[in-house]
């Protein structure tokens, strides 16, 4: 495995600006999730370490080396796109063995055997070895390409939003599977997702992404306690990080705007008046649908609160995040 670093990666198609100046390293044996909405640089970011797009400035460095002028074979990279891409016309044991049987890695057939059927009882596609491809549901299909990467040993595997076509059950059980191989092989991951909860869950850091530009990089927890800005804020947590006027409940800093509350960090109790718009029983939580004013807000209750849809009851904030005009953190 490997450690990765961009240094001042600049890249633009036409008008658009697709990374501007990102400079990122990736620890030896990290595994980073890359955060933002569509057209933040996620998959463009992917595409550069992978060597499939080239950067107008900067440079990519693996292991120490710079990666200009090698291409995609030269890096030693696994892949796993959004959209599966599989050989159709071959079967799910030889579409899993084809990287292992390139030229430059020279892999003893005793050792594709083994690799094949260790990533295929983790992907539970066990059963469809020996099935084509073109007989495979989406899904599976999916789980096959993600095991093409996973049989391979490179210096990095890059992987954008590789569970995106599956279902939740399938998506739960592979998210823990993902990180229990990645922390077995302590191999080198950099993960592209919308899914916040993936990223909680499986990353030892997270870069946000927004129009380009790296905005924060940390720690999962460091992010969603200490971001730098709203925008840092709203890319973690779910539900949603609450955005209310900042002298709502009064006391608020200099210079603040708004205020920032996790649902976990509003007291019940004590404070303003809100009327209970909805409540929502999730079996190990209550989500509280509150108006306080003319202002939605989002709030956690004992699973077992008496509280129903009309009820009056009384918040306050704790832990508040204060945010100036700009959207930066105070």
């Amino acid at each position: 495995m490997a450690d990765v670093t961009l240094a001042n990666i600049t890249k633009t198609y036409g008008d658009t600006t697709a990374l501007a100046d990102v400079s990122l390293t990736i620890p030896d044996g990290a595994f980073v999730v890359l955060l933002g909405p569509t057209g933040a640089g996620k998959t463009t970011t992917l595409r550069m370490v992978a060597g499939l797009d080239k950067p107008d400035r900067g440079d990519i460095l693996i292991h120490g080396r710079s990666m200009q002028g090698r291409t995609p074979a030269q890096r030693d990279v696994a892949m796993v796109f959004q959209q599966y891409s599989l050989y159709p016309h071959l079967t799910v044991r030889e579409n899993l063995e084809f990287p292992l049987k390139s030229p430059i890695l020279r892999t003893p057939r005793d050792v594709i055997t083994r690799k094949v059927a260790e990533v295929a009882e983790v992907l539970q596609i066990a059963h469809k070895l020996d099935n084509k491809a073109t007989a495979l549901s989406g899904g599976e299909m999916q789980r096959v390409s993600i095991g093409r990467a996973l049989v391979r040993d490179p210096a990095i595997y890059l992987m954008d939003e590789p569970l995106s076509s599956l279902d939740a059950k399938l998506r739960s059980d592979l998210r823990i599977e993902l990180k229990r191989i990645q922390s077995s092989m302590g191999a080198t991951l950099l993960y592209v997702t919308h899914d916040q909860v993936e990223a909680m869950t499986m990353a030892t850091h997270v870069g946000v992404l927004d129009h380009g530009r790296l905005v924060q990089f940390g720690t999962p927890r460091q992010i969603y306690e200490h971001p730098v800005s709203l925008y840092a804020a709203s890319r973690l947590g779910t539900p949603k990080i609450n955005v209310l006027p900042a002298d709502l409940f009064g006391g608020s800093p200099a210079g603040a705007k708004s205020i920032g509350l996790r649902p976990e960090h509003i007291a019940l109790g004590q404070g303003l008046p809100a009327s209970v718009q909805r409540v929502e029983h999730l079996g190990d939580q209550t989500r509280l649908h509150l108006k306080l004013g003319v202002h939605d807000i989002l709030t956690l209750a004992d699973p077992h609160t008496p509280l129903t849809s009309g009820d009056t009851v009384s918040i306050q904030p704790r832990d508040a995040l204060y945010f100036d005009a700009s959207g930066a953190r105070l």
